[in-house]
């Protein structure tokens, strides 16, 4: 599924955290949002989602105006970097809620779950709960649960942001190679340069609730627009 992000502003009592944003993601590619605290990432993130409306613009989900669609009919996964599972659900019903939601037979529910299991390696884990996994496993509970929905659209919020230096490269590496194998558009929001470098298509840089360089990371790492694109990528010696 593409996006359109139209002129989108959003603010939260008298300032702007997003100000006349403008956006296209073409259908399956990955997307970085990527820059410091406070930029307007997560909330461009959480705008797309249906969890905050713009004051203004319009956001467009192939070609249709999802600016106000409700959030369950917008075809969306959406991983939070708490995990956000649940604590008294074994790792198989965690995964399978969203599908018991949409009541889908009790055959599509065992299939589904199962098949996402051992997309995200954890076959043997289907009968333990969440505290008894690691941090990237339950990270990986969490994809799967945001994706046994079959959403067109993937949005993730800092989803390695609590974890150690080496569990975020092994799961970055997994990330890529699972958005590979699947047809969804993936939006990812982080301030980590290297993670956006290293798995994205396509960097979108924040600073102060506007886009301040757009391109794929070669693109930006080669050719960066501003001062600040210098400064973030660390080019200015």
């Amino acid at each position: 599924m593409s996006i359109l992000i139209e002129n989108v502003s959003k603010k939260f009592g008298q300032s702007f955290f997003l100000s006349q944003i403008n956006l296209e993601i073409p259908t399956g590619n990955l997307v970085a949002l990527l820059g410091p605290s406070g930029s307007g990432k997560s909330t461009l993130l959480r705008t797309i989602a249906g969890f905050e409306k713009p004051e203004n613009g319009r956001i467009w989900f192939d070609g249709q105006n999802a600016t106000f669609l409700p959030i369950q009919n917008r075809h969306i996964g959406f991983v939070f970097q708490d995990y956000a599972l649940f604590p008294k659900m074994t790792i198989f019903n965690n995964i399978a809620f969203g599908l018991k939601i949409q009541q889908k037979s009790t055959e599509k529910i065992h299939s589904q779950v199962y098949e996402l299991l051992h997309l995200t390696q954890l076959d043997n884990f289907s009968k333990f709960y969440p505290h008894q996994l690691s941090g990237g496993q339950k990270q990986r509970v969490a994809f799967a649960r945001a994706l046994a929905i079959e959403p067109k659209i993937l949005l993730l919020d800092e989803p390695f942001g609590a974890l150690d230096v080496k569990v975020r490269k092994n799961l970055r590496i997994w990330l890529r190679e699972l958005h590979e194998k699947l047809p969804v558009t993936t939006i990812f929001v982080t301030h980590d340069l290297q993670e956006a470098m290293e798995i994205s298509d396509e960097i979108v840089l924040f600073r102060k609730g506007c886009i301040e360089q757009l391109g794929s990371p070669q693109e930006i790492y080669q050719h960066p627009a501003t001062n600040f694109v210098k400064n973030f990528l660390g080019l200015n010696f």
